[in-house]
């Protein structure tokens, strides 16, 4: 995704309350940052924010980390995060929007910070041989969360490619997850939070995808 660059962003986002610059600090600690005991869930990939904001200011009483590679584009999601938390007249203090490179997960997380959930929206199905590892839901990257999830905690993925929700379940099942939902053509729910892919692709006539995956308990 190609973004404008705009002069106000950086600045903004070193000025917001809930933009951490440099997330590696916070390396096991994440839960003294919320500075309470409700659960951590995590969206890798936010993009713009659309399912950060929506979820992040309907659900006060869960601690949402919302990661994505480029800074810029969090410019983006800080705005539509703020504009989601003012309309319900609320404090955005249950959110952290930060950059990370997700194939390097493990330098900010680790297995004292107790990640209860997962959410990636529509990430890049990268359809290359050579460049599928780069996937969010390969085996590789599989492999780095189960480092901080906890047990039977889940990973929601939702996806318009066929090729890479097929290829997503075996490598699930590979890592020894559980498959609790399978789902290839998901109807447009109440509960559904919408990111800008997911309406444009409903619009379009493609099929929304979704899988549940949930950790084993050892």
């Amino acid at each position: 995704m190609r973004i404008r660059r705009k002069k106000e962003a950086r600045p903004e986002l070193e000025a917001c309350s809930f933009y951490i610059a440099k997330p590696e600090q916070y390396k096991g600690n994440w839960q003294n940052l919320f500075q309470n005991q409700n659960p951590i869930y995590l969206e890798l990939g936010c993009g713009k924010g659309w399912f950060a904001a929506e979820f992040g200011a309907n659900h006060p009483n869960i601690n949402l980390l919302a990661i994505d590679i480029k800074s810029e584009i969090l410019w983006y999601a800080m705005k539509k995060i703020e504009k989601a938390y003012q309309e319900k007249e609320l404090q955005v203090n249950n959110l952290y929007i930060m950059p990370q490179n997700i194939e390097q997960i493990l330098n900010i997380f680790n297995e004292q910070d107790k990640i209860e959930r997962i959410y990636i929206n529509f990430c890049n199905p990268w359809p290359r041989p050579r460049h599928k590892k780069r996937r969010l839901t390969h085996i590789r990257q599989l492999e780095q969360y189960k480092n901080f999830l906890v047990p039977n905690a889940q990973i929601h993925f939702k996806t318009d490619d066929d090729e890479l929700f097929k290829e997503s379940i075996q490598y699930f099942k590979n890592c020894g997850f559980q498959i609790v939902e399978e789902n290839w053509d998901l109807p447009l729910q109440q509960e559904n939070i919408q990111t800008e892919h997911e309406k444009m692709f409903r619009e379009k006539g493609i099929k929304i995808k979704k899988l549940i995956a949930q950790k084993k308990e050892f």
